[in-house]
């Protein structure tokens, strides 16, 4: 197929960051990843009585102050802080040196789809019990969704275009993809782009688990969250953040930064079905599957995996194999895929970041992992699921997936640099 019209250069992906419930780096999450472990527990930072789910996966053992000002990390909201750890390791592999780079050619995306929510129900209780005065002055730059892009800009002095993409469970994806075009059309020379969202609070747990979207395996949660399985009864709620460097080929060449892979597709669509419900047929995640592939400039029969969306619930994973099926036909059945959130749940904004990194460890390590607490595939999810174990795979070519809440549905295909 002839390349997009769009790539007037192509677009490289030279560090990776994770700080998610399976690992506090990329590595970490990885090998989690690749074991088929469990994450999922239950919530015991605040009591869960009477709620339909009270199970999350929460991260452990994460600490801002390793490489933030005590005083900027009050300052911060979780899910700032969260991206920040991301951002951290993504640039430290990638060897960029800020400074020595025009701060104006350096560009931000760090989408959320929940931002700051956590902090807006504990200081929503604090106004009510105690009155005005007794408010985080600094509570409104903390919580609003451009809070972790803006805040990165003004810790490393980036002046290039910022944003803070959110398209529900989407917006990591979203944000690659816009920041690809960014590049391509020569705005930028590199991006700093990814996702993160840390929401397990009471209020967005009881909320998400009276929408039903949730596992009710509260005696059971390393086994709750289970993609694609016949039994699957919902996912489960996570936290995370995965952020990217991304460089134009000349740009990163220049430097003799480290080529992981390329970012070579995005492709983005609406549903107009259902506030929360996907399209049952699965039409507007496969236009965007052939969108992204078609800017790639690749064909179905080149894809060598996919790392879907499934999130676990009965309507998502079932409709998402119907939309699979529209854009590959007979060779859907064919091509491996593993979803990653039966070990990490749901960590909705970041999710498709998070799965852009591990399609990255997929083409860089040649295995794929399996899909956790995946038993017994659902018959009208007929793929090729990668369980019980990880799977020796050459990978030149990987779909991500990414389909939000109101019917956005984000892809991305990465290609090997070899």
């Amino acid at each position: 197929m002839e390349r997009s019209r769009h790539n007037s250069d192509r677009v490289v992906i030279t560090g990776l960051g994770t700080v998610c419930p399976l690992g506090l780096s990329t590595a970490e999450t990885w090998e989690s990843l690749l074991s088929g472990r469990s994450a999922v527990r239950s919530v015991e930072d605040f009591s869960t009585e009477g709620f339909p789910s009270r199970i999350a996966a929460q991260v452990r053992g994460f600490d801002a102050t390793n490489f933030l000002d005590r005083k900027e990390v009050r300052r911060m909201g979780r899910f700032t802080q969260l991206a920040m750890g991301a951002l951290h390791e993504a640039v430290a592999q990638s060897g960029l040196k800020l400074e020595a780079e025009d701060p104006t050619r350096v560009g931000l995306q760090i989408g959320t789809a929940i931002g700051g929510i956590a902090a807006i129900e504990e200081q929503a209780l604090i106004l009510h019990a105690e009155g005005p005065r007794r408010l985080n002055p600094t509570m409104a730059p903390t919580v609003i969704v451009s809070a972790a892009s803006c805040y990165v800009a003004v810790l490393l002095g980036i002046k290039g275009p910022t944003n803070s993409p959110a398209a529900a469970c989407a917006t990591g994806v979203v944000a690659l993809g816009d920041s690809l075009r960014w590049l391509q059309r020569g705005d930028v020379d590199v991006v700093l782009a990814g996702g993160t969202d840390s929401a397990i609070s009471p209020l967005a747990l009881a909320s998400f688990g009276r929408l039903g979207a949730l596992s009710g395996r509260n005696d059971d949660p390393e086994h709750a969250c289970r993609p694609f399985d016949v039994d699957r009864d919902g996912t489960v709620l996570g936290e995370g953040a995965a952020v990217m460097v991304l460089e134009t080929e000349a740009h990163a060449r220049k430097r003799g930064a480290p080529i992981l892979a390329e970012l070579a597709g995005f492709g983005f669509t609406e549903d107009a079905f259902h506030i929360t419900a996907p399209e049952p047929d699965g039409s507007g995640a496969a236009r965007a599957m052939a969108l992204a592939l078609a800017d790639a400039g690749i064909g179905p029969d080149e894809v060598d995996y996919i790392v879907p969306h499934a999130t676990g619930t009965p309507l998502n994973d079932t409709s998402e194999t119907l939309a699979i099926q529209r854009v590959f036909g007979e060779r859907a059945a064919r091509i491996p895929l593993s979803s990653n959130k039966g070990g990490m749940g749901h960590t909705l904004g970041a999710a498709g970041a998070i799965s852009a990194v591990v399609g990255v460890e997929c083409i860089q390590q040649g295995l794929v992992p399996p899909t956790a607490n995946l038993m017994r595939p659902d018959p009208a999810c007929p793929l090729d699921h990668v369980f019980p174990e990880k799977r020796a795979l050459r990978v030149d070519t990987v779909l991500i997936n990414a389909f939000g809440f109101g019917g956005q549905n984000g892809c991305l295909v990465l290609k090997s640099w070899r």
